[in-house]
């Protein structure tokens, strides 16, 4: 089969599921989103022959791959047929070299149909740093911490609108707390790759494409520079909800949580917060009163953010009397439907 160019790769058949023939560390710590990991070589074993390959040379190297990968072929191809019952499989290694090459042979020979992805996963990289560049119809929606953005920007994807869940590729919601309820975060890589395809994805005739508003790292991982500097450029909608709305949607939410993850969240923010408050939001943490260890808290939070909004282009406040999602889902959708921002630079 002739190699494919990437376009070609990704929107090639649904039901022949990608192949990387990468080591599992490889895999790990980013991928093409959707591909199954399939190494032809265990991490160990591909660190033995990356040695032999530089400290004796190439030919004994492919004796050594040979030796590894030979007597488990017909596991691989049973594992094959599991995982590609139609036998047609998309594949690919780190640059479309060797390892790709052999598995392709083999699963060929085992009566496989299989795209061979040309210059592997580099490509994929190479294509994912690249859409970062391009101008996107970018909708910023923001608002002090417990507005429930994350929940409006859903509800607008119910009223058909594209929208663009950082924190979700993410899994982490942005403050210190963000990482409580949620499962492991990816690689800054991974989210690069994730956030890649979903930019991807998003149809080329959408009029807008929402996403939250959110500092240049989320948890661990970091927004690409170029994607950042897009989003702080963009048309910036600002959900004005009233604090004491706020202060009860964020302990309602809180408050299901283990209380010692929440008094390891106000340490981290310790220095920020100063001795006494952080004393009186630990001891709040200890009564169960939520909707006090999140007054005294949101008061840091507040100023952070209404520092962060000096110096964007172009704002508009949208007042709401609640955190109902859906009604201020359609009362940001009405205002920004009448506003004409002037537009980005591309």
């Amino acid at each position: 089969m002739p190699r494919l160019p990437l376009p070609d790769f990704l929107s090639g058949p649904a039901d022949a599921p990608i192949f990387d023939a990468r080591a599992p560390l490889e895999y790990a710590q980013g991928h093409i989103p959707g591909a199954v990991s399939f190494p032809i070589f265990s991490d160990e074993e591909r660190a033995q022959i990356g040695t032999t390959y530089k400290r004796v040379s190439p030919d004994k190297a492919v004796l050594l791959g040979l030796d590894f990968f030979g007597p488990r072929m017909s596991q691989v191809v049973k594992a094959a047929q599991k995982l590609a019952p139609h036998r047609e499989v998309r594949l690919h290694c780190w640059r479309g070299g060797m390892r790709s090459g052999a598995m392709q042979w083999l699963l060929e020979l085992a009566g496989f149909k299989v795209h061979l992805l040309d210059k592997g996963y580099k490509d994929y990289r190479r294509w994912a740093l690249a859409s970062f560049e391009q101008p996107q119809p970018l909708v910023v929606l923001g608002g002090l911490t417990g507005s429930g953005k994350t929940d409006v920007l859903h509800a607008l994807a119910r009223r058909h609108e594209a929208i663009l869940d950082l924190e979700g590729l993410a899994h982490h919601k942005g403050s210190a707390f963000g990482a409580i309820g949620q499962g492991p975060q990816p690689t800054t890589e991974q989210f690069e790759n994730d956030l890649a395809w979903q930019l991807y994805r998003t149809s080329p005739e959408a009029a807008r494409l929402w996403v939250e508003d959110e500092s240049r790292t989320i948890g661990s991982v970091a927004v690409p520079g170029p994607f950042y500097a897009r989003l702080r450029e963009a048309p910036l909608v600002v959900l004005d909800v009233p604090r004491a709305a706020r202060v009860h949607k964020l302990a309602d939410e809180y408050g299901r949580h283990d209380p010692a993850a929440l008094a390891a969240a106000i340490l981290r923010l310790r220095k920020r917060l100063g001795g006494l408050v952080t004393k009186e939001a630990m001891g709040a943490i200890g009564e169960g009163d939520m909707e006090k260890m999140v007054t005294l808290v949101l008061d840091y939070y507040d100023r952070t953010y209404t520092h962060g909004l000096e110096g964007r282009p172009h704002v508009l406040r949208v007042p709401a009397d609640s955190c109902d999602a859906e009604a201020n889902a359609d009362r940001v959708l009405a205002a920004v439907q009448q506003w004409h921002p002037a537009p980005q630079s591309a």
